[in-house]
C-alpha cells in the first residue's frame, strides 16, 4: 500500500523534491525567518529577549563603525569584480585556444589554490605582507629601493593585500566558471567568422563575450555576494577581528563582534537582514538591467 502510494504519478514528484523542501525550510527559511524576528528584539543569551521595535535598525543607521564596515565590504566587493571577471575570462580564452600547450597544467596550476585552506592561505598571505624588512613583499621592493610598507596598517595597502589574497584564490574558479561557457560555445561560428575575414578580437567581442553572457551574470552575481560577505580572509589576514582603526572590518566581521564577541544578538541579526537586503538590493538590480527577467517573444 505504501509502495503503491509512494509511487504513484500524483505523489511520486513532490516524494523527490520533498529532501530539497526540508532543507530549503530547516537551514534557510526557519533561520531567516528568526533572525528576522530577532533584528526587533533586544536579545543576550541568558536574559529574557525584549521587545524594542525598530530601535536596532535605528541605531545602526548612526554607527559609524557599521557604515565603516559597509564601505569596506562595497569597496572590496568593487575591486574584486573589477579584476575576478575580466582575467578570468581571458585566462579562459586563452586556455581554450587551440594553440595553446599544456592547458591541463594551467587548469590545474589556477584551480590549486581554490582547494587551500583561508585559513592557511590568509596567514602566509599575512606573513608575505608583514612590515618586516624580511617579509616577501617588502623583499621585493627593497631590491628597487623602497624602503618597508606597513600594509596591514594602512587602508589602501590593506585593500591591496585583501584583494591580492581574493585574486590568488579565487582567479582560477572563475576561470572554470568560463571555460565551461565556452565549451558551450559551437566551433562552427568561429570558423564562418574566419571565412568573412574577422580578427581574434573582432571574433572575441562579437561571438565570445555575448555567448559568455549567461557565465559572465553567473559569476558576477556570486561574486557579489562572495564580496559582501566576505570575513574568514580579513580575520586571518589581521590576525583577529580587530584590525587597526577597522581598516579590515567587513559586514559579517561587526555582525560576529555583536553577535559572538560582545553578546548583542538582537542587534546583530539586525545587522545579518541589512546585509541580506543590501545584497539582494544589488543582484536584483545588475540581473534587471541584464535582461535576466525580461520574457523571451
Amino acid at each position: 500500500m505504501i509502495k503503491r502510494f509512494l509511487y504513484s504519478q500524483k505523489v511520486a514528484p513532490y516524494v523527490f523534491v520533498l529532501p530539497f523542501i526540508l532543507v530549503f525550510v530547516i537551514f534557510w527559511a526557519y533561520p531567516l525567518a528568526s533572525s528576522f524576528s530577532m533584528s526587533f528584539q533586544k536579545l543576550t543569551l541568558g536574559q529574557e529577549p525584549q521587545w524594542v521595535g525598530m530601535d536596532n535598525y535605528a541605531k545602526l543607521m548612526g554607527d559609524g563603525i557599521f557604515l565603516k564596515a559597509v564601505i569596506n565590504s562595497a569597496v572590496y566587493m568593487v575591486l574584486t569584480l573589477i579584476i575576478l571577471i575580466p582575467f578570468p575570462m581571458l585566462f579562459a580564452v586563452l586556455i581554450n585556444s587551440k594553440f595553446m600547450w599544456g592547458r591541463e597544467f594551467f587548469k590545474s596550476s589556477f584551480f590549486f589554490p581554490a582547494l587551500t585552506s583561508v585559513v592557511v592561505a590568509g596567514t602566509i598571505f599575512r606573513l608575505m605582507f608583514g612590515e618586516m624588512e624580511g617579509s616577501l613583499i617588502n623583499s621585493v621592493l627593497g631590491y628597487f629601493g623602497i624602503d618597508p610598507v606597513k600594509f596591514l596598517k594602512g587602508q589602501v595597502t590593506g585593500y591591496i593585500a585583501l584583494v591580492a589574497l581574493a585574486t590568488w584564490r579565487w582567479t582560477g574558479v572563475n576561470m572554470l566558471y568560463f571555460l565551461s561557457g565556452l565549451k558551450s560555445i559551437p566551433d562552427e561560428y568561429y570558423e564562418a567568422a574566419s571565412i568573412d575575414g574577422a580578427t581574434r578580437f573582432q571574433k572575441f567581442t562579437q561571438i565570445t563575450m555575448p555567448l559568455l553572457k549567461p557565465t559572465t551574470i553567473y559569476v558576477l552575481t556570486i561574486s557579489i555576494y562572495a564580496g559582501l560577505a566576505m570575513f574568514i580572509e580579513s580575520m586571518m589576514l589581521w590576525n583577529g577581528n580587530n584590525s587597526p582603526k577597522n581598516i579590515g572590518l567587513t559586514i559579517v566581521g561587526y555582525l560576529y563582534r555583536q553577535g559572538i564577541e560582545k553578546n548583542n544578538l538582537g542587534y546583530a541579526a539586525a545587522v545579518g537582514i541589512v546585509l541580506l537586503a543590501i545584497t539582494m538590493i544589488i543582484n536584483l538590480t545588475q540581473l534587471t538591467f541584464s535582461g535576466m527577467f525580461k520574457k523571451e517573444d
